[in-house]
C-alpha cells in the first residue's frame, strides 16, 4: 500500500486523493487517471464546469457521480490547485504557475458567475498587474506556457507576453526601472545596485543593446519564434533580432557551435532564469529558427546562414526550409568567403563539393531585386576588403576562387565547370585570369582529357582580358591545346604594340608641362593595364628581347654559313672516294706512297748529319733542301 501524503486537508494514497472534511465523498472526478475523491457543493460554488456535468446527469442523484475531465490544463497538479481553491485554500500565484493556473481556471470555468473573487478574475488580475510589467517575470511565464501551450494561445497569454518582452526589449530598460538580468535581483527600480537589500547609489553606467539575448535563450523554439514574430511586428530592427536568433542557435545547435565558434557570455548565464536548456529535435529546431529569422545583411550573418544550410543538409531538413536558406544566401553571397561555398557533399554524390547547391545559390543572386545588392556602407566596405568592386564583380571573383579549389577533384565534370563559370554575366569579370588559372589546375588533375574537350573548356576565357603576366603563362604552358597558345601569343603581342605605342605617346608629350591634378584624373581610364611606369618597364624588356633575337639571328647565319662550308668538304670527299675505284690510279697511288716512303727516310738521314756537322755548299742549307721539297711536293700532286 502506497504512503500516505498529505497536504493542507488534502492526503494522497496511490492515485487517489481524498478530503479530509469529516464528509464522506459524493464525486469522483478523474484527471489522468488520478481520483479525486471530493464533495459537490464546494465544487458547485466554484466551478461552472462541474456544475454543468452534474446537471447533464441528474439521474444520478443519491449515487456517487464519476466524472472524467478530458484535456485539463496542467493535469491533475494543477486540478488539485483549483480543488484546493474551492474549498477555501489560499492560492500563491508565481510567475512559474500562473500561467498553468489562469488556463485550468478557465477551464473549469471558475468566473465571478459562480463566486465573487473566483479563482480566474484572480489569476487574470495578476497576470496583467504583475507579470506583464516585469522583464524577468514575463519571461518565466512565457517559459511556463511550453506545458499549457494550446490553452495560453487561446488565452493570448503567449501573444500578450511576447507582446509585453518585445516593447521593453525595444526601450532601455534601465530609463523605467525595469530589471535586467543580466544583474538579477541585484537592481533597484531607480537604476542603482542593491547590497543585502540597502541602496547602495551607485549606478549602472553601461547598456547593452543584446542584454536580453540570453534570457529569451531558454524558450522552446515555438515560443522564441512567437517572440521573433512579436518583435518583428514591432518594427525591432533586424539586427537586433538576428542577434537573438544567432545566440539562441548557438545555444542549442552544437554542430553550428563548433562551426562558428564562440561561446555566450558567463556572466549573462550565471543570471538567467532556467539554466536548463529545452531538449528538442534538432532537426525540427533548425526548421523553426530558419522561420525567426530576419531580413538582414551582414558578413557575420551571411557566414552564420551558411552554417545553418550544412547543418540542414545533414540533418535532412526539409526541402522548402533548405530552398529558403538557399535564397537568404543569395541575396547576400557577394559578402561571403570562399570557404562559405567550399560546402561538402552529404549525399551519394561523386563529387567532392556540392556545386549543384552553390549553383542555386548563385541563381539566387542574379534573380534577386537589384535594391537589394545596394553599395554597402563604408564600414561593410572596409570589413570586405574591396570598396571599388561591385556585388557582380565580388560574386564573380568569389566563384573563380571557388572554381579553382574544386578543379582538383578527379570526379568533376567539364559541363558542371563550365556551366558554372557561364553563370554570371560577361561583365562581371573584367579580368579572366582566375579562369586561367581554374582551368590550368582542371587540365593538371585531368590529363585524360582531349584536345576538344579543353579547346571547348578554353571557350570561357576571353584572351584579350588576360593579364602580361597570364599570357606569358599561357604560351608556355604544354597543357594548353597548341591553338589556344597561339591566340594567346596572338593577344600578348597586342598587348606589347598597346604599351609600346602608349609609351611612345608618352615620350612626345614629355616637353608639355605636366597637367594638375584634376585633369590628370579626369583623363585616367578604368580600362588602362599598368600606369607609366609599367609602361617604360615593358619597352625596355621589348628593347632587351629585341637585342637577344639580333645576337641570335647573327649566330644562325654563321652556323648556316659552317654548314654549307661543311657541305662542300663532304662533297670533296665523296669525288675521291669514287675516283680510287680506277686501276691506273690505283698503281700511281702505290708508286706516290713509295717516293713518300724513301723521300722522307731520306729527309730524316740530313737533318740528322745537318745537327752534327752543318756544310753550306753554294748556299744555305734551306737552298738545298729546296730542290727535293719541289719533288716531294711534285710527288704529292698526285692527290
Amino acid at each position: 500500500m502506497a504512503p500516505m501524503r498529505k497536504d493542507h486537508g488534502f492526503y494522497q494514497q496511490g492515485n487517489h486523493w481524498f478530503c479530509d472534511a469529516g464528509l464522506p465523498s459524493d464525486i469522483i472526478v478523474e484527471v489522468e487517471e488520478t481520483l479525486f475523491h471530493l464533495h459537490k457543493f464546494p465544487l458547485l460554488s466554484k466551478s461552472g464546469k462541474i456544475a454543468w456535468l452534474l446537471k447533464d446527469a441528474q439521474d444520478h442523484e443519491g449515487d456517487i457521480f464519476h466524472a472524467k475531465l478530458l484535456e485539463c490544463p496542467g493535469g491533475s497538479t494543477a486540478f488539485l490547485v483549483a480543488t484546493k481553491f474551492c474549498y477555501g485554500a489560499k492560492v500563491d500565484f508565481t510567475p512559474t504557475n500562473i500561467a498553468t493556473i489562469y488556463c485550468v481556471a478557465d477551464y473549469l470555468e471558475m468566473t465571478e458567475e459562480f463566486g465573487e473573487e473566483n479563482l480566474f478574475p484572480q489569476s487574470e488580475h495578476y497576470f496583467h498587474k504583475i507579470i506583464l510589467r516585469n522583464w524577468k517575470d514575463c519571461v518565466t511565464t512565457l517559459q511556463s506556457c511550453e506545458a499549457v501551450l494550446a490553452k495560453a494561445e487561446e488565452l493570448q497569454i503567449v501573444k500578450k507576453c511576447a507582446s509585453a518582452l518585445s516593447m521593453m526589449a525595444c526601450t532601455d530598460p534601465s530609463l523605467f526601472g525595469w530589471p535586467m538580468m543580466m544583474y538579477g535581483n541585484l537592481q533597484s527600480p531607480g537604476g542603482s545596485i542593491l547590497w543585502n537589500g540597502i541602496n547602495t547609489g551607485a549606478k549602472i553606467t553601461s547598456f547593452q543593446s543584446d542584454w536580453w539575448h540570453e534570457d529569451v535563450s531558454y524558450l522552446s523554439g515555438p515560443l522564441f519564434e512567437r517572440l521573433t514574430e512579436a518583435m518583428k511586428a514591432r518594427g525591432m530592427r533586424s539586427e537586433s533580432i538576428g542577434g537573438a536568433v544567432m545566440h539562441y542557435a548557438r545555444k542549442h545547435l552544437p554542430g553550428l557551435t563548433r562551426r562558428l565558434g564562440g561561446q555566450g557570455d558567463p556572466l549573462r548565464a550565471a543570471a538567467s532564469i532556467n539554466k536548463v536548456p529545452v531538449v528538442v529535435d534538432q532537426k525540427s529546431l533548425l526548421e523553426t529558427i530558419e522561420r525567426a529569422l530576419p531580413a538582414m545583411k551582414s558578413l557575420f550573418f551571411c557566414r552564420f546562414l551558411f552554417g545553418l544550410l550544412r547543418l540542414a543538409m545533414i540533418l535532412n531538413a526539409s526541402e522548402a526550409c533548405k530552398s529558403r536558406l538557399e535564397r537568404r544566401i543569395g541575396m547576400q553571397v557577394d559578402m561571403a568567403t570562399l570557404d562559405d561555398l567550399l560546402i561538402p557533399t552529404y549525399s551519394d554524390s561523386d563529387n567532392l563539393y556540392d556545386t549543384d547547391c552553390v549553383e542555386r545559390i548563385v541563381k539566387h543572386f542574379l534573380s534577386s531585386d537589384p535594391k537589394n545588392m545596394a553599395s554597402p556602407s563604408d564600414a561593410l566596405e572596409e570589413e570586405l576588403g574591396s570598396p571599388s568592386l561591385s556585388p557582380f564583380m565580388r560574386v564573380a571573383r568569389l566563384i573563380d576562387g571557388y572554381l579553382a579549389e574544386i578543379s582538383s577533384d578527379v570526379n568533376l565534370k567539364p559541363d558542371k565547370l563550365r556551366s558554372l563559370a557561364e553563370f554570371l554575366p560577361e561583365s562581371s569579370r573584367p579580368f579572366h585570369d582566375g579562369l586561367y588559372r581554374a582551368l590550368d589546375i582542371y587540365f593538371k588533375a585531368h590529363p585524360w582529357l582531349s584536345e576538344r574537350e579543353k579547346e571547348q573548356l578554353c571557350n570561357i576565357i576571353s584572351y584579350q582580358k588576360l593579364s602580361m603576366d597570364a599570357c606569358t603563362h599561357a604560351a608556355q604552358n604544354e597543357r594548353l591545346p597548341l591553338r589556344v597558345i597561339v591566340q594567346v601569343l596572338f593577344f600578348e603581342q597586342l598587348h606589347l604594340r598597346t604599351a609600346i605605342a602608349g609609351y611612345l605617346h608618352i615620350s612626345e608629350n614629355d616637353d608639355i608641362p605636366p597637367p594638375t591634378a584634376t585633369s590628370a584624373a579626369a583623363n585616367l581610364t578604368a580600362g588602362q593595364l599598368v600606369q607609366r611606369d609599367g609602361w617604360v618597364s615593358i619597352v625596355r624588356e621589348n628593347q632587351v628581347l629585341k637585342g637577344d633575337m639580333d645576337r641570335m639571328r647573327s649566330r644562325v647565319g654563321k652556323l648556316e654559313q659552317e654548314f654549307t662550308t661543311i657541305n662542300l668538304a663532304i662533297q670533296r670527299v665523296r669525288n675521291i672516294r669514287s675516283s680510287f675505284s680506277s686501276p691506273r690510279l690505283v698503281s700511281r697511288v702505290m708508286r706516290s706512297c713509295k717516293l713518300l716512303q724513301s723521300s722522307s727516310q731520306h729527309h730524316q738521314k740530313e737533318e740528322k748529319d745537318s745537327t752534327q756537322s752543318p756544310v753550306l755548299v753554294g748556299g744555305t742549307p734551306t737552298e738545298t733542301a729546296k730542290p727535293r721539297q719541289s719533288r716531294h711536293r711534285k710527288s704529292l700532286s698526285l692527290f
